[in-house]
């Protein structure tokens, strides 16, 4: 319980509402830029120090090579989730799965998924999901015009696909998308956030006891059927928590504002309406500039410690701005914009190290497929709004439109 050693005292993490702007700050954007105080901290100090409250001390890390050597070290930092409990945050609240584990709970745990998320196993949901995709552009078609782009296209393609996967029922995805949306929302408070955490692992952990009363074709049914001795219900839920709000409000966001870049770039438009060889370069040329999840999960130094000239004290927080470094003139010039032919590099949109994203393969799948398939579709598609009508999320973890109101005709 770093936090608690922190601050002897005691305080309630559960009743701060917004943390000091500064903060706040590579939360936040300029349409779809990082602020432009975040490049000016990457090219001044690509490790600097971040303003929490309560007297915490914090870094923020800004820089490509920087973000790396911090979240490559595993033995010098730990990204569980009990180092919160004691800060007003309870063992209940603890979301479990990968993301808030340390070796050796982590690699446990990473390893019975692993065989899951490779090339050859995921290979067999590809017809799923073009099946799922044609589904959402056939029902576009049939609505009244302007449509929806966010509710009518980019939730429901990943809400499908991972409910497929995991073998959880369809019916419930607008309760997933509410609580997956509450928790990466700082907008409205840590309270919000960590009771829409509860609220998703009191239903999966229903859901769970289901799967070992019947295992289903899912990956809750095989884990429960060729693991079931080697893990509890608790862990099973994490994993499954993490991996439906992981695959869903992340892909979603990438979705809608990766379509809205192909509605603002008509050379990309083209290229990827045209040039099927020109999708993957468009996918990952969007995962960088976009890079959705912002900012990687919190590390806690366990030891003193020096990164780039930098020396971070046992008990300090580090936070990695992913959406900073992935715009790093070290991943080469021009990072600041879009540029749809540019070679794909080793951006850290889905992080890096032992808790980089393991469904990043299948939202890559996702992307590649419905991109093409929704300019191929509506040639004609374009805004409904003018661009600066658009409304983004003020403060949230993963960044993305509230709504992309779109004619196809």
């Amino acid at each position: 319980m770093y936090l608690a050693r922190k601050q002897k005292k005691g305080f309630d993490l559960s009743n701060i509402s917004f943390l000091p702007d500064s903060a706040l700050m590579p939360l936040r954007r300029d349409g779809l830029d990082p602020v432009a105080d975040l490049g000016q901290r990457r090219v001044e100090q690509p490790i600097s120090k971040l303003e929490l409250p309560f007297g915490m001390n914090g870094w923020l890390v800004t820089g490509y090579d920087e973000a790396k050597a911090v979240l490559g070290k595993v033995d010098g930092f730990s990204s569980d989730f009990a180092n919160l409990v004691g800060a007003g945050v309870t063992a209940e609240q603890n979301p479990g799965g990968l993301g808030f584990s340390d070796p050796p709970a982590h690699t446990r745990l990473r390893k019975l998924l692993t065989p899951e998320f490779t090339m050859r196993r995921l290979s067999r949901l590809t017809p799923r999901i073009d099946d799922i995709v044609t589904e959402q552009l056939d029902s576009m078609e049939k609505s009244d015009e302007p449509v929806d782009l966010w509710q009518a296209f980019a939730l429901p393609i990943p809400s499908l696909t991972i409910c497929e996967l995991l073998g959880v029922p369809y019916e419930d995805r607008e309760e997933f998308q509410r609580l997956s949306t509450a928790r990466f929302d700082l907008f409205g408070g840590a309270e919000a956030s960590l009771g829409a955490i509860s609220e998703s692992l009191t239903y999966l952990l229903d859901r769970v006891k289901k799967e070992r009363e019947d295992p289903g074709d899912g990956l809750l049914g095989m884990l429960v059927r060729e693991h079931g001795d080697e893990i509890d219900d608790r862990e099973l839920a994490g994993l499954a928590d993490g991996l439906l709000t992981g695959g869903l409000e992340t892909t979603a966001s990438m979705l809608a504002l990766g379509a809205l870049v192909l509605l603002r770039d008509p050379g990309a438009f083209k290229r990827v309406h045209d040039d099927e060889d020109a999708v993957h370069r468009f996918v990952e040329e969007s995962l960088r500039y976009l890079t959705v999840v912002q900012v990687a999960f919190p590390r806690f130094a366990k030891e003193d410690m020096e990164i780039a000239g930098v020396s971070i004290s046992r008990g300090d927080i580090v936070m990695c701005s992913l959406s900073g470094a992935n715009r790093d003139e070290t991943l080469g010039t021009g990072m600041e914009t879009f540029d749809p032919a540019r070679r794909p590099s080793s951006h850290l949109a889905f992080g890096y190290g032992i808790h980089r994203c393991i469904g990043a393969e299948l939202a890559r799948m996702e992307l590649r497929a419905a991109y093409p398939a929704l300019v191929r579709r509506f040639p004609a598609i374009r805004l409904a709004v003018a661009p600066e009508e658009l409304s983004f999320r003020k403060v949230s973890i993963v960044y993305g439109v509230e709504s992309l109101p779109v004619r196809l005709k």
